[in-house]
């Protein structure tokens, strides 16, 4: 799948690295170095997605993935040389579908944008379904979300966790099932990332976030969907 990639990291060396292999795998890669010129280049043009470091000149990684993702649905993966759960939750919880914490492969970073691209763009007639759950339409070939008609803007990690619950209505999903939808791989990733995007889905489809009906908990084993009210 070719697809238009912008990454932004500061570190020249690694960055070229990047675009090189990237565009071995046949991708057109733009380059860029500071976090301005980055929200610039993506107001431009939109990318399929969004490689993104978290330490960046300008406007930081973080701050730069919270505008972006109030204007975009871009999928955006997140890198990091910080190694702290709260720093990679934070990330999530500011929109990024992903992230990848520094030193990494090569190999594991095309498999994080492989996912996310197959996860963006679906495949074919396995994603041609409307999921219904009561006031929850989920349209996974269109990859949109409505809820009690109005349209709910996900990242791609929350709309892989609402697409596979909306699937099997009622079934309960431990954290890391939910882990295997939201991530193509795995290595890095904490059972907690699940937590932050049911917490950031239940503010955009709980009639009361703070009394969930909809997307539950069940003690000691997950979450599940129900119809609610």
């Amino acid at each position: 799948m070719r697809a238009f990639l912008l990454v932004a990291e500061d570190d020249p060396a690694q960055a070229e690295g990047m675009r090189r292999y990237l565009a071995a795998d046949g991708h057109d890669v733009l380059v860029v170095h500071d976090g301005l010129v980055a929200l610039e280049k993506v107001r431009q043009r939109p990318p399929d997605l969004m490689v993104l470091d978290l330490m960046l000149p300008g406007l930081d990684g973080l701050s730069l993935c919270r505008v972006v993702r109030e204007e975009s649905a871009v999928p955006i993966l997140m890198l990091t040389a910080r190694s702290d759960e709260s720093d990679l939750l934070t990330g999530l919880d500011g929109g990024a579908d992903d992230y990848l914490t520094k030193p990494y492969s090569p190999r594991e970073l095309l498999a994080r944008i492989r996912a996310l691209l197959r996860r963006t763009h679906g495949r074919g007639d396995d994603a041609a379904t409307v999921l219904t759950v009561g006031e929850l339409s989920v349209d996974v070939a269109r990859h949109t979300v409505h809820c009690g008609g109005r349209p709910v803007e996900c990242t791609r990690g929350e709309f892989a966790i609402l697409a596979a619950m909306a699937a099997r209505p009622d079934h309960v999903f431990t954290r890391p099932q939910l882990l295997t939808y939201t991530n193509g791989v795995e290595r890095d990733s904490v059972e907690r990332s699940i937590d932050v995007h049911v917490l950031n889905l239940r503010r955009k489809i709980e009639p009361n976030p703070r009394r969930p009906s909809r997307l539950v908990t069940v003690y000691g084993i997950g979450y599940k969907l129900t119809a609610g009210p």
